[in-house]
């Protein structure tokens, strides 16, 4: 069994030099490029992921023991990333992850005067244009990271979400919503603690549904979701229900993880805690690439559910998916079209 789980660990060609500073995260191909390439992730951390969810120690994970302290501290370290003091760790982070400031704005880092105001940061108008804006039935990336698309959940649980009770049902804690998305084909977005933490609509239309659902804050690294733990089921998240012209209804899921301490939700503990007020309203409008909302304080994810038959993603996406391989995109690139 661990010999099967350290092969989902390295997927991919094993680095030429093994280093605990290495890229050890999982293979994605980055779109502009063409090429394979890991995250940026350390053999430690890595490490960590494989001895918290493999199939011998998975059964921790179900403790409320375990959920409590995965919860407290993301709330503390949350608490800590909105001090002055953390300031300094800005610099060391770019560094890091060698994030291209030149794309945000300030993109003078000492213009932020906590990591948090840093976490959130916006792109500079142009950096991300919209691939055709004035084609509503075209839909885009919703957010900078790393994505997987299949044509239906089934396909989904079987390649990439492993969680045994992961359904769209489950997803949005409605049995009739869930039906109306059955057989969805579904978009994950997989973002990672260096990455542009705003996420935007894929598609133009309106509110139909505004939601949130209170839950634990589990990793969501590949390793995490594809174990049998139902991540993306028991983390805290918000949905919104987005009535269109060209795909019907579509579901539209941000969720948040280990280290991300708001999903940007109305909430008893912070007002902080919000999608943008606009978009909580039913019957409010936006355009494909509007802004919706953004995570705080590290990895988080993104799942968009069409109903069935109402779109094709794009080809090199659902062909890279197949062989379990995430694609590295950016914000408002292409991701499929309408069918109907």
């Amino acid at each position: 069994m661990i010999s099967e789980y350290l092969s989902k660990v390295l997927h991919g060609a094993v680095d030429n030099v093994i280093s605990w500073n290495a890229h050890w995260g999982w293979v994605s191909c980055d779109r502009k490029t063409g090429r394979l390439e890991r995250e940026k992730q350390t053999l430690w951390r890595k490490i960590k992921l494989l001895l918290l969810f493999n199939p011998l120690t998975e059964w921790v994970d179900t403790t409320q023991a375990m959920r409590l302290y995965t919860h407290n501290r993301t709330i503390k370290q949350g608490e800590k990333e909105g001090t002055l003091e953390s300031k300094k760790d800005i610099k060391l982070f770019v560094e890091e992850f060698g994030i291209d400031m030149n794309e945000y704005k300030p993109s003078d880092i000492n213009e932020y005067s906590t990591f948090e105001d840093f976490f959130v940061r916006a792109h500079k108008d142009g950096s991300r244009p919209t691939h055709e804006p004035s084609n509503h039935a075209h839909a885009v990336v919703a957010a900078d990271s790393r994505v997987v698309a299949y044509e239906s959940v089934a396909e989904a649980k079987h390649l990439w979400i492993k969680g045994k009770n992961f359904s769209i049902s489950t997803l949005v804690m409605d049995t009739d919503l869930g039906s109306q998305f059955y057989g969805a084909a579904v978009a994950s977005f997989r973002l990672s603690p260096q990455d542009y933490h705003r996420y935007h609509s894929p598609v133009s239309g309106k509110v139909k549904v505004f939601r949130s659902i209170p839950g634990d804050y589990y990793q969501v690294d590949a390793i995490a979701l594809q174990s049998d733990v139902d991540i993306l089921t028991r983390n805290r998240r918000v949905y919104l229900v987005i009535e269109t012209e060209s795909f019907g209804d579509v579901l539209f899921v941000a969720i948040g993880a280990t280290n991300v301490g708001s999903v940007n939700i109305i909430d008893a503990e912070a007002d902080k805690y919000r999608i943008h007020e606009k978009f909580q309203q039913i019957g409010a409008k936006f355009a494909k690439g509007d802004e919706l909302g953004y995570f705080q304080f590290g990895g988080s994810s993104i799942i968009v559910a069409f109903q069935n038959g109402r779109i094709s993603f794009d080809q090199d996406l659902l062909d890279l998916s197949k062989q379990r391989i995430q694609v590295a995109v950016e914000i408002d690139m292409s991701l499929g079209y309408a069918t109907n």
